[in-house]
């Protein structure tokens, strides 16, 4: 535990020094002092501009044992520049929990596009949009994925809970679909480069799996997904659905994804949804 521990703060010392590294004094708007052997701003720079204490943040790049807030490294991300991603990589060094992300701009479904998903219980069904973030849900779909289970920093995104379901997922083929996946959320990140809330999901997800940074690099991108599906839910068995999505003609970033159930699995799925209405 202490070598983890030592080795999370090496870390973070390593992260601000090379952040440091790449910048000017020009850059970040002050005065151009005595010529340095080494390049990018001084300890000194990055404290006056975070307002923080040189000697403090001497510590920090030293890896010593010293805890900061999260308002402090918020302070820090601003002085060297941070990336969204980058902030988010910081706080993460720095051991501090990350609060649920929202996407960079506020997404809406239309009550028209709403009451269509709702109607189609018992057959799940639910909206996505640019980046694969669960926007709304019908019932069924709310039984069947339980999009109320948070998995934070990003409970509601599709790509980064179906890989936390890694060993418990109710697929069949968790593999196979989750590799589809990844070829489909590709081609959906190339249509939107530039995209600060994409580049900061795609570096969380690289950081947490070892198999999406692996499937990610083999560079497969697939067009939407449709075909048979089949799970085993742990209280309603198995299940069986055609799955389909389709773009909404409201706008071209909500798409509705629906998993037409078979006849046995809408029987199993009313019952179930009868049971907790």
């Amino acid at each position: 535990m202490e070598e983890t521990e030592r080795e999370r703060r090496q870390a973070l010392a390593a992260f601000l020094r090379t952040r440091r590294a790449r910048l000017s004094q020009a850059e970040v708007g002050l005065p151009a002092r005595s010529r340095r052997r080494t390049p990018g701003l001084r300890r000194e720079d990055v404290a006056e501009l975070a307002n923080i204490g040189v000697s403090w943040y001497t510590l920090l790049e030293q890896g010593q044992e010293v805890h900061p807030s999260m308002s402090v490294l918020e302070s820090i991300a601003q002085a060297l520049r941070l990336t969204p991603a980058e902030e988010q990589h910081l706080f993460r060094l720095s051991g501090h929990t990350l609060p649920a992300k929202a996407p960079a701009e506020e997404e809406e479904v239309p009550l028209a596009l709403r009451r269509t998903v709702d109607a189609l219980t018992p057959h799940p069904a639910f909206v996505i949009g640019r980046r694969w973030d669960v926007l709304f849900w019908n019932r069924a779909a709310g039984l069947l994925f339980r999009f109320d289970e948070p998995f934070p920093p990003h409970s509601l995104n599709v790509v980064w809970r179906y890989l936390q379901l890694q060993g418990r997922s109710p697929d069949l083929d968790w593999e196979v679909q989750m590799r589809n996946l990844v070829a489909q959320f590709r081609a959906d990140y190339a249509r939107y480069p530039g995209d600060a809330s994409f580049e900061e999901l795609l570096h969380d997800l690289q950081d947490m799996s070892p198999l999406f940074r692996e499937w990610w690099e083999q560079q497969d991108v697939r067009g939407l997904p449709n075909g048979p599906r089949s799970m085993i839910h742990p209280a309603l068995g198995l299940l069986e659905f055609d799955h389909v999505t389709f773009q909404a003609s409201f706008s071209s970033d909500l798409r509705v994804k629906v998993y037409a159930a078979s006849p046995a699995t809408a029987s199993k799925l009313e019952q179930a949804l009868s049971a907790t209405s």
